[in-house]
């Protein structure tokens, strides 16, 4: 199975967006849905806890295809990454092994969201900067993993003093998927549940 986008600008576009995802998780996987002449690509940035995910946090870029595809699988960041890293023209082949990830297996509302505000894309910045610092310095040398998951958990998963509050994971992954532009805005999104925040370079899904 192969993807084909319109130009080589579109498979850069998702070359950068598996660079960005891997800096946030080293081991992640990221699903990608083609239904005709779109691609959806979804990527965990946060996975979550327990058997219902909570706090997961998932970032969703839409891209366009040149040639219709049906596609709907979940595969390792590492191994699109590489077929990206060797690809040629505007055409990269979808690697055929299979990753099994919970979150993949949650289900964002497609409709039904209501708009509750927006933040600037500074505020958001600011937010992730702080929380990355913060993740930093409150984790020792030689510090176990299950310590460095606690704080993440604890940083990542309190609300923002912005307003509206967000969970801050979720500026975590707007900022480095680079979905929030300098100077731009992010509009902010209830579904139950689910939160969402916008903008023209993608979407960031946080339950």
């Amino acid at each position: 199975m192969e993807l084909t986008f319109p130009d080589t600008a579109g498979l850069e576009d998702l070359r950068t967006y598996v660079a960005r995802a891997k800096a946030a998780a080293e081991d992640g996987a990221i699903r990608l849905q083609a239904q005709g002449q779109t691609l959806a690509a979804y990527v965990g940035v946060l996975p979550g806890s327990g058997l219902m995910a909570e706090g997961v946090v998932i970032g969703l870029r839409v891209m366009p295809l040149a040639a219709p595809a049906h596609l709907d699988t979940t595969v390792s960041l590492a191994a699109l990454g590489d077929r990206l890293a060797r690809g040629d023209g505007a055409t990269v082949p979808v690697p055929p092994m299979t990753v099994n990830v919970a979150w993949a297996a949650m289900a964002p509302p497609r409709g039904g969201w209501e708009r509750v505000g927006a933040l600037a894309a500074d505020e958001v910045h600011a937010v992730a900067r702080q929380g990355i610092e913060e993740v930093a310095a409150g984790v020792p040398a030689g510090a176990g993993g299950a310590a460095v998951t606690a704080l993440r958990k604890q940083v990542w998963g309190r609300l923002t003093a912005t307003a509206p509050p967000v969970p801050a994971g979720g500026a975590f992954a707007a900022y480095v998927l680079g979905f929030a532009a300098p100077g731009s805005e992010v509009t902010v999104w209830a579904n139950g549940r689910w939160t969402r925040l916008s903008t023209p370079a993608g979407h960031v899904l946080i339950r």
